[in-house]
């Protein structure tokens, strides 16, 4: 009887023991899929009727199941975007952007980077002799323009020569080879007044990508210039004195911008006049009052004048006045 007790007392603990080994082992099931609202069996409870009804979406879901797009925008926006990475998120309304009111002017060709309308132009410069072989007139200058229009100036310039003049060694060794001297001339001064009309600017790169602007000019002229021989054939006799002459003449020029109202330029200006030369013969005898004609000075000129041109380049500087200045015409 104790033997039958203590079998069914070893069995239940055994049962009890392999129990939860039993229900561990077992399968996951799958849950059956939802069935339509109208295949429910009348036998079916409460709560598989429930089960069985169709799902209605929810606000925010696409037609296809695919992820909700965000609130206030679209799958793939910039609001989607700036939620996956807010730090560097552009915040921009799009739609004020798009709307907003601009007023902007683009232009295929730049304007002129200076203009010269009403503005004072100073111009001190140097200027060398550039057709005379026999002496140089070197001179320093300054010219004035006012600007009526952008391309046209009225002004004046001037040259001061005295004290600059001198004898080239080519005339100084052809007059010890040859024995005889070639009639030179001294410039004392000369004054013009001028029309200067500039007819084309354009600009350039250069010393990398710097861009210049420059400008091309023309100008016409006409004035007076103090000149006198220079006593070659008989320096003991003969000395002269210095006299005006008509003169009249052009130039072109260029100048290059490197600021609003600065420019270096150059120019090549011709200087026309007649001018009067020393006589290469010396008179003999004697005149009325018995004194050599050596000494009288009305047989010191050639009978001739002589035709001159005085090329001169002339290398300096632009300075505009007012400084600053602004468009008064649409751009």
């Amino acid at each position: 009887m104790r033997k039958n007790q203590a079998g069914i007392g070893l069995s239940l603990a055994l049962a009890l023991m392999l129990a939860p080994v039993e229900s561990f082992a077992q399968a996951k099931k799958t849950p059956a899929p939802p069935k339509a609202a109208g295949a429910a069996s009348p036998a079916a409870g409460a709560d598989e009727a429930e089960s069985a009804e169709k799902v209605e979406p929810e606000a925010g879901d696409t037609a296809t199941g695919g992820d909700a797009a965000p609130e206030g925008g679209e799958a793939g926006s910039l609001d989607e975007l700036c939620k996956i990475d807010p730090e560097n998120c552009v915040k921009v309304d799009m739609k004020a952007s798009a709307e907003r009111n601009i007023d902007s002017d683009m232009y295929a060709v730049q304007q002129i980077w200076t203009l010269r309308t009403n503005r004072f132009e100073i111009n001190p410069y140097f200027s060398v002799t550039m057709n005379d072989q026999f002496v140089a007139h070197p001179a320093p200058g300054l010219a004035l323009n006012y600007y009526l229009k952008h391309w046209l100036a009225a002004g004046v310039n001037g040259n001061v020569y005295a004290g600059l003049n001198s004898q080239s060694d080519f005339n100084f060794q052809t007059s010890r080879a040859a024995r005889i001297g070639q009639p030179i001339t001294e410039y004392q001064w000369n004054a013009n007044a001028n029309v200067t009309a500039v007819p084309a600017y354009g600009k350039f790169a250069a010393l990398g990508n710097f861009i210049f602007h420059y400008d091309f000019y023309v100008v016409l002229g006409a004035g007076a210039i103090s000149t006198r021989p220079t006593a070659v054939v008989d320096p003991d006799n003969r000395t002269f004195a210095y006299s005006v002459k008509p003169t009249f003449g052009g130039a072109l020029g260029i100048r290059i911008f490197f600021t609003r109202y600065l420019a270096a330029m150059l120019e090549v200006r011709d200087y026309i006049f007649w001018e009067d030369l020393e006589n290469p013969s010396i008179a003999s005898g004697l005149n009325s009052l018995g004194k050599p004609l050596a000494q009288d000075a009305s047989t010191w000129l050639a009978p001739d004048s002589s035709f001159t041109n005085n090329v001169q380049a002339q290398l300096g500087i632009s300075v505009f006045l007012p400084f600053s200045w602004s468009y008064q015409q649409a751009k």
